[in-house]
């Protein structure tokens, strides 16, 4: 049996029309073979009826701060909705479809609601009804804990999902159906010219998603990756393969001459971010450091670009949560300067690695576009640069236009 994991999203299956398309995608997998697992999201976005920020608000209406299991068991069923729709869409069209909730799928969670993790998947009754010639429809985003309590994934969940029955069952594919053409070098609202990649591997697309990129959710990759399941980002609109992801993009020709990798796959964009310089004793005399660093995470801050030095320590947050940083910053009595209405730019690529002059590429070309760089942190695949919020436009345009990733080397 081959076995085909097609996930849509909530654009995907806003519409009558968006619905019939995906259910086009769906028919043509049965025609080439495959034993379709489909798995969708809430319909729509924030406004729509029945999309999960649509049910976040009801909920808020009563209490900003609603209890998380009552939460859970509020924003699950938009997804199921969805499916139940799906599944007679099918049925108009003559296809057997069953629709199973994220427990009834056998995804086992944790007990943290509102974003739990999955802790296996027992896929018995999908391989069921499989085996029986249905169509099976997953209402994404949700499973169960051991105790039976309804959870959710967290944002992103529904990609979670896909990824990790696409595991369970040893698909073939996993198909993440969405709005875009595939993954860009970069954000088209930005850089109208950015290409849509052919392939990429699961590491840069990892780091694509952690640094801004929203097409797919970095998990859902990690999970991917850990059994070698490709993973294809389509649109729902077009019959194009959109953009493969894999473990190298140039697996297909292994003999190819070599020198001649990409060195930038992509630039992306975290807009809203703050930096904090935080003035510690030195020599260090007592915990302080230690202090900061754990009273920051207690109340649930994460950092980024962070630098340690024995005299100031530098990180960047979002920016909504600097009133959370200014309060532990008091408790302490520690002295810092913040910088507001900063942005983080990144150019990502695995073929970085080990090759000299990129940074000089990048601090070339933002100087030449005029931005300053305030801040910059890199790893073996990506190399960050902090902005003010005006000029991020302006680098990210100039990276794009540097690493030539509007050319047709792509």
């Amino acid at each position: 049996m081959r076995i085909l994991i097609q996930k849509f999203g909530g654009t995907s299956v806003a519409t009558p029309e968006l619905r019939e398309q995906a259910v086009g995608h769906v028919i043509k997998a049965v025609q080439e073979g495959f034993s379709p697992v489909v798995v969708v999201s809430a319909m729509g976005r924030a406004g729509d009826p029945y999309a999960t920020d649509t049910f976040i608000k009801i909920a808020q209406s009563g209490c900003q701060d609603p209890n998380p299991r009552e939460m859970d068991l509020l924003v699950s069923c938009g997804e199921i909705i969805s499916a139940v729709v799906m599944a007679n869409t099918l049925k108009a069209h003559g296809y057997d479809a069953t629709v199973l909730t994220g427990a009834q799928a056998g995804i086992l969670t944790d007990d943290c609601f509102t974003n739990a993790t999955i802790k296996r998947v027992e896929p018995e009754s999908i391989l069921k009804h499989l085996r029986a010639g249905r169509i099976v429809i997953v209402a994404g985003f949700q499973g169960a804990a051991e105790t039976g309590e309804i959870t959710t994934l967290g944002r992103g969940g529904s990609d979670t999902t896909a990824a990790a029955l696409g595991v369970a069952l040893a698909a073939e594919r996993i198909d993440i159906f969405t709005d875009v053409e595939g993954i860009k070098t970069a954000d088209p609202r930005i850089v109208p010219e950015a290409r849509t990649l052919p392939v990429i591997t699961y590491d840069e697309i990892c780091q694509m998603a952690h640094e801004g990129a929203k097409v797919i959710h970095p998990r859902a990759v990690e999970i991917a990756m850990r059994r070698n399941i490709p993973l294809q980002i389509r649109s729902t609109t077009s019959d194009q393969p959109g953009t493969m992801i894999t473990y190298n993009y140039q697996s297909q020709d292994i003999w190819g001459q070599q020198g001649h990798e990409r060195v930038v796959t992509g630039v992306t964009q975290i807009p809203e971010m703050a930096q904090l310089k935080v003035f510690t004793p030195a020599p260090v005399a007592d915990d302080t450091e230690v202090r900061l660093f754990q009273n920051l995470a207690e109340v649930g801050i994460s950092l980024d670009m962070i630098t340690v030095l024995p005299e100031v320590k530098i990180f960047i947050i979002k920016e909504e949560l600097m009133g959370k940083a200014q309060d532990v910053l008091a408790d302490l009595e520690l002295a810092y300067q913040a910088e507001r209405n900063c942005a983080k730019v990144s150019v990502v690529g695995s073929g970085m690695r080990g090759v000299p002059g990129v940074m000089a590429r990048v601090v070339t070309a933002l100087h030449a576009a005029g931005v300053q760089i305030r801040h910059s942190t890199d790893s073996h695949v990506t190399i960050s640069c902090l902005v003010k919020q005006d000029e991020m436009v302006a680098a990210v345009r100039a990276l794009h236009g540097a690493f030539d990733l509007g050319g047709n080397g792509l």
